[in-house]
């Protein structure tokens, strides 16, 4: 008698076809084969979209520690603006705060980060477009990554303008005789330190705009170049609310 032998149905690869885009394979299994049942269809490999909320979770609570060091830079700008001593001479208590008239430069600095950081969503925004993601999901080019790309170039190049205005901003400032040295008055003191500090973020922000760049061109897998821009926009994002809540207290702080 003849023995016969039942085949299992292969099951189909399946190609990441990018967060945005929709994968024409449904894994649910069919039966026979001796598989796992639904068992495997309420328990699927984790996708892109799944590594993306992981690593946004991730860089939510790495920015939140970020706000909460300037929040306390805040803190003590208004602690020292308050501070008091005691005149040996008129036995009064009196303060040493002198207010500083802010260079013009810093508003057109502003102006730029904010600019910079528009240019910055709308390039997240078309990395995500669904319709360039299934193209090249097709085979089709990579219309996502021709879109972002130069969005993504102009907030570099904004955010180097950024940079170097605050560069011109601190020469201003030293020209009106508020140097950066042991004479140095608090108000002028506090102005240094906080923007330079910002400024330290926005530099890594540039090299992170370089690296996420690079990683555009070197990346084949559209979601992990969809991940690269998703997490580069929110750290630009967040140092450009940070600045807008620094000027705002330099600005009427003083």
């Amino acid at each position: 008698m003849p023995i016969a032998f039942s085949r299992a149905p292969a099951e189909v690869e399946r190609k990441e076809p990018g967060i945005g885009g929709k994968p024409p394979v449904d894994r649910r299994p069919t039966g026979g084969g001796g598989g796992g049942g639904d068992d495997d269809y309420q328990h699927p490999r984790k996708g892109p979209r799944d590594r993306l909320q992981r690593i946004r979770l991730f860089v939510f609570f790495a920015l939140a520690g970020d706000m909460m060091f300037f929040a306390a830079l805040v803190v003590l700008f208004f602690a020292r603006q308050a501070g008091m001593h005691l005149d040996p001479r008129s036995h009064e208590m009196i303060g040493d705060w002198r207010p500083i008239d802010l260079p013009p430069i810093v508003y057109l600095n502003t102006a730029v980060l904010i600019l910079s950081s528009l240019t910055m969503e709308f390039g997240r925004r078309n990395i995500f477009r669904e319709i360039d993601v299934l193209e090249e999901w097709l085979g089709l080019g990579r219309p996502a990554l021709r879109r972002a790309l130069p969005w993504i170039g102009a907030t570099l190049a904004l955010g180097t303008l950024f940079v170097i205005g605050q560069i011109v901003a601190w020469r201003q400032l030293t020209a009106q005789g508020f140097a950066f040295d042991r004479f140095s008055t608090p108000a002028s003191y506090f102005f240094y330190v906080v923007t330079g500090l910002h400024a330290g973020h926005l530099v890594l922000g540039v090299l992170a705009l370089v690296l996420c760049l690079t990683a555009l061109r070197w990346f084949k897998r559209v979601e992990s170049r969809q991940i690269a821009v998703d997490i580069t926009s929110w750290y630009w994002h967040t140092l450009g609310a940070a600045w807008i809540l620094l000027l705002a207290v330099l600005a009427v702080g003083q």
